[in-house]
């Protein structure tokens, strides 16, 4: 699956005057976000800091590159995970590590509506990526 890339999820939110249709996107963008079976949601690939519950699975390919699996029970959070999944699917170490995803955050506008819970949900995920690319 494609995600949408993050300059055009910015520009995608900034079409929206409030923040209930901002949610409405975050839950269709959820939506597509590509099935994880089951056998994956494992105590290991849990994500420790969401209210929702939240795995995430790699693997990486023979140049290297990334490739998540991700899924949340919560409709909302699972919105969250297909812009972490836009910000770092099927990119190398070196690509995940020069994104500057706090920036792209506040540009979405995502930090000052969203429950702290829920943005810790999502920095958890982001924090889970980025040690693995290390």
């Amino acid at each position: 699956m494609t995600y949408i890339a993050l300059p055009e999820l910015i520009e995608n939110f900034a079409l929206f005057d409030d923040w209930e249709a901002r949610y409405q996107y975050l839950i269709e963008l959820g939506e597509q976000v590509e099935p994880m079976d089951d056998a994956f949601k494992t105590e290991a690939t849990e994500v420790k800091g969401c209210v929702s519950k939240v795995w995430l699975h790699h693997a990486r390919d023979a140049a290297g590159r990334f490739h998540f699996l991700a899924d949340s029970d919560g409709k909302i959070t699972r919105g969250l995970v297909y812009v972490v999944l836009a910000a770092y699917q099927d990119k190398s170490a070196e690509e995940i590590r020069a994104v500057d995803i706090e920036a792209e955050f506040e540009k979405l506008g995502l930090s000052e509506n969203l429950s702290p819970n829920r943005r810790n949900g999502f920095f958890a995920m982001v924090e889970r990526i980025k040690a693995l690319a290390v």
